[in-house]
């Protein structure tokens, strides 16, 4: 039985998984004797997931609970509709409080509103270094282009403490039954863990962020911090990585290296912007932000979808990015731009297929994030001057794979073609083609569609898009 007297506080674990730098936590913390640390199998979100992302999921949960029970604690997991479950906990152990990160996506935000209408909920920041509702224009209205919303953000963003785990954790001395954690694989490219994480942004800040300008598009490099998956789930605190960056930069003299720090930072505010832009204007979740383009002709041509999916568009930098997400379930994020480019511009394919085959199959997949990307790469986003953004995927190629090493590691019919060819197999000689073992047709597929004749195609449908909203 549990003590009537003992003052139970619910910590509601959801995009926070971590004990370092938890603001829900440390707020618990401050105000009640015990903690109860639950995570809620939600089903609705399980089903809007990938095997890779809640085998990702499931990984931390483990590594979570084990960093709890050195601490005296434990993890409660539950499953079922989050309401129905910390009702139940709440009532039969005599809780007092819960408290949770606040989420600013619109599942997110109708779910907490339910919570908080039948329980004492507490929502504190930290999934985002600034709040969705923080940042405004001077007429009150929220920001639609990114430039002024980074300049605004920046004026706005404040150095703050930031809070370290605790030594220990009072755990109630209720007798408290946890679900069994479901089975899962473990990453090879995305460790589980606190540790594996503040491993990862040690090394990237230590070796790679004064560089990240010239480096972050370069297919081949260690240029990128490959934190996604990790800010996703708040295994790292956000807060925690930026002021980690910006004192960084503060620290260097050199303005090659601060133009370097600064470029990751802006990385950084974009998430911040596409979260606000999904809070602010959910309808981006079914329609374009721009609705003047809501009338763009797509093809919507299904063996072509399928032929971009499997990689086989004969374009090897567009194929080779589609197969590193089919066997890693993550993609270099200039791949992401080409090969979203690829399908909306060279196959007038609706930005909103691909932007559910990302959902689908990346371990990072934020659905903020993800939208925002896709209609960036599609032109019907918040972008001031967008449809005629049309990449090549040719030069793209040539530009950020100069040496073909990214092509040859994913595309194997292209192994032995020579580098002359790497990135136009389709010029490719017959007796070279022979010598290569790499047919086009045969071994390797042609090109789907001529980049040239393509990208007219689309400047006409998305000029008719619209002048049909325009009429």
């Amino acid at each position: 039985m549990v003590n009537k007297h003992q003052d139970i506080a619910i910590w509601w674990i959801r995009r926070d998984l971590r004990l370092h730098d938890n603001q829900a936590l440390t707020v618990a913390l401050s105000n009640h004797e015990t903690i109860m640390p639950v995570f809620i199998l939600d089903d609705q979100l399980l089903r809007n997931s990938n095997p890779r992302r809640t085998d990702f999921l499931i990984e931390n949960l483990k590594a979570m609970d084990k960093g709890l029970r050195d601490k005296g604690s434990r993890l409660i997991v539950m499953r079922g509709e989050p309401s129905i479950c910390l009702q139940k906990v709440f009532h039969e152990h005599n809780v007092t409080a819960i408290y949770a990160e606040a989420d600013h996506t619109p599942y997110a935000m109708v779910r907490d509103e339910k919570t908080a209408n039948q329980l004492p909920l507490t929502l504190t920041a930290g999934v985002s270094i600034l709040s969705p509702n923080q940042i405004y224009k001077k007429d009150g209205n929220p920001y639609t282009v990114f430039t002024p919303f980074a300049r605004r953000w920046k004026e706005q963003v404040e150095l703050v403490e930031i809070f370290h785990e605790p030594l220990r954790l009072p755990f109630p001395t209720a007798n408290l039954v946890s679900e069994t954690f479901p089975d899962s694989s473990s990453s090879k490219l995305f460790p589980a863990g606190e540790i594996a994480a503040q491993e990862r942004l040690s090394h990237f800040l230590n070796n790679c962020i004064v560089h990240y300008h010239k480096e972050r598009d370069l297919l081949t490099q260690d240029g990128t911090s490959m934190l996604s998956p990790y800010l996703h789930f708040g295994i790292l605190s956000i807060r925690d990585v930026f002021q980690q960056a910006f004192l960084l930069q503060q620290a260097k003299q050199d303005t090659d290296q601060h133009a370097g720090i600064d470029s990751w930072i802006n990385e950084l505010i974009w998430r911040e912007f596409f979260m606000m832009i999904l809070a602010k204007f959910p309808h981006v979740l079914h329609h374009p932000f721009r609705l003047d383009y809501e009338q763009i002709p797509w093809t919507d041509n299904e063996e072509h979808f399928k032929a971009w999916q499997e990689g086989r568009t004969g374009y090897p930098l567009v194929d080779a990015g589609m197969r590193q997400l089919q066997e890693t379930g993550w993609m270099h994020n200039r791949a992401r731009m080409v090969v979203a480019s690829f399908l909306c511009k060279d196959l007038l394919i609706n930005w909103q297929w691909g932007e559910k085959w990302f959902m689908q199959n990346l371990l990072d997949a934020d659905v903020a994030a993800n939208n925002g990307g896709w209609q960036w790469s599609a032109g019907t986003g918040t972008d001031a001057a967008p449809y005629f953004r049309i990449f090549n995927p040719v030069s793209q190629s040539k530009k950020f794979d100069a040496q073909g090493t990214y092509i040859y590691r994913w595309v194997d019919e292209l192994a032995n073609v020579p580098l002359k060819y790497i990135h136009t197999p389709w010029k490719m000689p017959l007796d070279i083609q022979n010598t290569s073992n790499c047919r086009i047709g045969l071994e390797y597929s042609k090109r789907i569609v001529d980049h040239t004749q393509a990208r007219e195609r689309t400047l006409q449908a998305y000029k008719q898009a619209k002048s049909i909203n325009n009429d």
